[in-house]
């Protein structure tokens, strides 16, 4: 959430960088500078009633004492008309507080300088590609059709026990899920990263905390009885660990990973963007989560980009690390890198990961802050990655190394999986 004083102070250069990002409601700044106007006068208002309140109170107290008892009643009559006004008052206030906080809300993230211009994907920025795109045979198929033939996946079970977009994983699928799982989270481990295990569902407060709340309500599922949320990613529950917290600039960074179950409506989506593994209700994920000092944020968020990119080369897919365009950046996000592998029974790019610095978007909602050395307390920046969601890596891995014999792994598997290849 941007801060009211930033966007006050800020005004012509905060409508031009949500110009960037192609944001329509552009009025909602000066929206926002009028609600706080009204409410900065009605605070003014009711600091001036309280204080008359106040002065009258101890006038009473001064007629009381010399006996003035008719004066004293009169001026009680006075505090008493004063209250009513003072209740007024303060309701206004805090309904204004709330219009405000409203406001604010439905403003995204400012882009950082480095986002390029643009309305769509097409418009995103190919920085670097890597890998080599393997040749198939001719009769190579796609992975929907690779899971059934070697009894890895069942989505017409999930359909049965769920709904489409649940498949259930079995055999060496659901033993390949579970080996690029335990890989991945090692592999974060030994950068430095606190492996947590948190909670797949959040309350209201903790969705509101990251963004997700107003922005993707309808996108998420709700357990409406208890007021919880299934978690969209590891995000969520991983950043709210600090919620309300001050730490030490000594503490900083704090890194953490955490495997979950991620869960998305994905409302309007359809055709074959959505077959086999392409895109799901539920999936695997593993996701780093960075606190950092706001002075290094960006350095922090090439080092995890790097971190991604050596992660996809040790499973020896070609892949390319596209800059977000200002139009196709999510609402929290200040710079944006995504990862796509290339799927190439289907001959098109998956993305399997987004990087992004959240600057202190989030942690201004959270109030996650930090102490410096001397003593002032300052934001934290909020970063995250992908590492990595499982479903269209999977896809890839077994399209890509589809052979007469069978399924190839990278040998970064072997260990994990047990055997060098499926059949």
């Amino acid at each position: 959430m941007l801060q009211v004083n930033f966007l006050r102070q800020n005004r012509d250069l905060a409508i031009q960088k949500l110009s960037i990002r192609n944001f329509k409601d552009i009025d909602l700044v000066d929206q926002v500078i009028s609600a706080d106007d009204k409410r900065k006068k009605l605070q003014t208002t009711v600091d001036e009633l309280l204080a008359k309140r106040n002065s009258l109170s101890k006038e009473i107290g001064a007629s009381m004492a010399k006996g003035l008892k008719e004066e004293a009643e009169e001026k009680k009559k006075l505090v008493a008309d004063l209250k009513t006004d003072i209740e007024k008052a303060e309701k206004q206030l805090i309904e204004t507080g709330a219009e405000l906080q409203n406001l604010l809300v439905r403003i995204p993230n400012l882009p950082s300088d480095k986002v390029p211009a643009g309305k769509t994907p097409e418009d995103n920025v190919n920085i670097k590609e890597g890998g080599s795109k393997p040749i198939l045979a001719p009769d190579a198929v796609p992975h929907w059709e690779l899971t059934t033939k070697y009894s890895l996946i069942d989505f017409e079970l999930g359909n049965k026990i769920t709904g489409s977009g649940f498949p259930v994983y079995k055999n060496k699928g659901a033993k390949l899920q579970r080996a690029l799982i335990q890989y991945f989270l090692d592999y974060n481990t030994a950068a430095g990263y606190i492996e947590y295990e948190p909670p797949f569902m959040v309350n209201e407060d903790s969705a509101y905390g990251t963004g997700q709340l107003p922005d993707k309500e309808g996108q998420m599922y709700h357990a409406v009885a208890d007021n919880f949320y299934l978690i969209p990613t590891a995000e969520v529950p991983l950043t709210n660990i600090y919620r309300d917290e001050i730490v030490n600039e000594s503490l900083l960074p704090i890194k953490m990973t955490a495997y979950t179950p991620c869960f998305r409506r994905e409302a309007g989506s359809y055709g074959k963007d959505v077959r086999g593994l392409n895109r799901l209700h539920q999936f695997d994920k593993v996701e780093i989560v960075e606190l950092v000092h706001p002075d290094k944020s960006y350095e922090v968020l090439e080092t995890m980009v790097q971190h991604i990119e050596k992660l996809l080369q040790s499973l020896e897919l070609p892949y390319r690390i596209l800059k977000l365009c200002g139009g196709d950046m999510g609402f929290t996000s200040a710079l944006t890198y995504d990862f796509e592998v290339y799927s190439a029974a289907q001959q098109k790019w998956l993305e399997v990961s987004s990087v992004s610095n959240f600057e202190t978007f989030q942690t201004n909602r959270m109030k996650i802050r930090f102490r410096d050395g001397q003593g002032k307390i300052h934001l934290v920046h909020s970063l995250n990655g992908s590492s990595m969601a499982l479903p269209r890596i999977v896809a890839a891995l077994l399209e890509n190394n589809q052979t007469a014999e069978g399924i190839r792994l990278p040998e970064v598997l072997y260990n994990y999986f047990g055997t060098t290849i499926i059949n």
